[in-house]
């Protein structure tokens, strides 16, 4: 049995450091590219929500709906008993307007969660904005232009507020109005 000897030679100086150098560049080139790969690629919902609840200004409710007072509005609040008029302007988080009124009457108990409890935490002429999660919102189903697991972002003014029963007793006075001014007058009688 025989060995055969390969020499080696020996390294140069400053090969080795060359080569550390080297693996250097090409992770901070990697992970250049890995960081400019994700740029357009959104945050998953419980990320961003937990990154905008520590914004200035936003509080999250023990549902965890985001709340962020842009006006404060006087008296009393809704309650799930009561038909709002607000002026809302409903988005995405890349900015894409799925829904917008500048004055619509709404069941409090006939929204989305999210929104409802939203509504009920305003007061009269409140302009709020609110970051209504997923489970609050529409869920794991997609609504119209609005994808499933989607976060709502609404701006929303709450001009008034009526219970039910007020409304009820309006639309009555209104029918009682209309009928009064449809029932034909009384003739006159001729000679008198």
């Amino acid at each position: 049995m025989s060995i055969t000897a390969v020499p080696l030679r020996s390294i140069a100086k400053g090969s080795l450091t060359r080569l550390w150098i080297g693996v250097a560049v090409v992770a901070l080139a990697a992970g250049g590219l890995a960081w400019a790969g994700q740029q357009g690629i959104e945050p998953s919902p419980a990320t961003f929500l937990a990154q905008n609840g520590d914004a200035d200004g936003v509080t999250t409710t023990p549902s965890g709906l985001q709340i962020k007072v842009l006006a404060e509005g006087t008296g009393p609040s809704p309650t799930t008993a009561d038909v709002a008029l607000v002026g809302y302007k409903g988005t995405l988080l890349d900015g894409t307007v799925f829904d917008e009124n500048p004055q619509a009457p709404m069941p409090v108990d006939g929204v989305v969660p999210g929104f409802s409890e939203g509504l009920q935490k305003m007061k009269k002429g409140g302009k709020y904005r609110l970051w209504i999660p997923p489970q609050l919102g529409y869920g794991d189903q997609a609504a119209g232009p609005i994808p499933a697991g989607s976060i709502l972002v609404f701006d929303v003014e709450l001009h008034d507020f009526k219970s039910r029963a007020e409304i009820m007793q309006m639309q009555q006075m209104m029918q009682q109005q209309q009928g009064a001014q449809g029932a034909p007058l009384p003739q006159a009688m001729p000679g008198r």
